[in-house]
């Protein structure tokens, strides 16, 4: 192989999330959309949840809502959510659950906290990301994975510092349950002090690493990053993680990497099209009703 086709990945860019309020009031902090970095081709928003404590009825999460023309991908780690839509799809996602949902032609759906975490109370923290669909699928049918979290593939490296849990994509020789519409990464790592990891990621594909918690040394230059920033990866085939031996906690982060769709992008709030003129459909076809309605109970 060339030395072009084994280059390692810096660090082009580092991102601070900025902390604002989502839904109905949640707390999240977020490397983008931010002035800082419109998005990461295919990947249009990142937000971290949480984590925010949260009392007997105090709960808060994202009323009804629609979608149109990529997907939202949830990921929770604490808390109880429910989920619901206007074609009738509906469920819970406890600690560890994944939502991939592809709102496709158009959907309304709400995130809220379940009726046993608005009784008691307690954390909620998690993620959920916004994935760009390419022209050719945007006016899908939508479609849901629910995937619990014991059915989420998890690896183990030889030395036992380094676990990590397979979203989509594959690592350390174990591979996602989940089908993308494009090749995407997604992984939840947990390195212990003195953990260090390659890798491999496709040459062509954007990538970059959010710290959860902890600090984590990227690249060959072991440029830290620690809670809350983004590092935006440059080009190469695969990315180093380390912990230093002497770190005084494990470090938690979620490399994510996906091919550029490299098409035009026009959105509008919760509308994500090609073109102004889409944006307007979407719009239109909203507010007659053709995305349907959450029927009560």
């Amino acid at each position: 192989m060339t030395a072009e086709t084994t280059s390692e990945r810096k660090i082009r860019k580092i991102i601070t999330s900025e902390r604002l309020l989502e839904g109905g009031g949640f707390p999240v902090r977020r490397p983008f959309p931010t002035p800082g970095m419109h998005d990461v081709d295919p990947f249009l928003l990142f937000d971290h949840l949480g984590p925010v404590d949260w009392g007997p009825g105090e709960g808060i999460g994202a009323p009804d809502h629609p979608h149109r023309g990529f997907e939202t991908v949830t990921y929770l780690l604490e808390g109880e959510m429910n989920h619901k839509d206007s074609s009738g799809h509906s469920g819970e996602l406890r600690p560890g659950d994944v939502q991939w949902m592809t709102a496709g032609s158009g959907v309304v759906h709400s995130e809220l906290p379940s009726p046993a975490f608005m009784e008691h109370g307690g954390t909620m923290h998690g993620f959920q990301i916004w994935v760009n669909l390419p022209a050719s699928a945007k006016m899908n049918p939508p479609r849901y994975q629910d995937i619990a979290a014991e059915n989420i593939p998890v690896a183990q490296s030889n030395d036992k510092k380094t676990r990590v849990r397979v979203i989509a994509g594959e690592a350390l020789g174990v591979s996602a349950i989940i089908d993308t519409f494009i090749p995407i990464t997604y992984l939840h790592y947990t390195l212990l002090p003195g953990a260090k990891h390659n890798q491999s990621l496709a040459a062509t594909a954007n990538a970059f690493v959010y710290v959860i918690n902890g600090s984590v040394q990227i690249g060959p230059e072991l440029t830290e990053i620690s809670e809350g920033q983004m590092a935006q990866l440059d080009t190469g085939d695969r990315v180093t993680l380390q912990v230093n031996e002497s770190a005084d906690d494990k470090c938690d982060l979620i490399l994510l990497a996906g091919e550029p769709i490299n098409e035009p992008i026009a959105r509008y709030g919760p509308f994500v099209m090609n073109t102004e003129t889409e944006i307007k459909q979407a719009i239109r076809d909203y507010q007659e009703g053709k995305m349907g309605a959450i029927l009560s109970e």
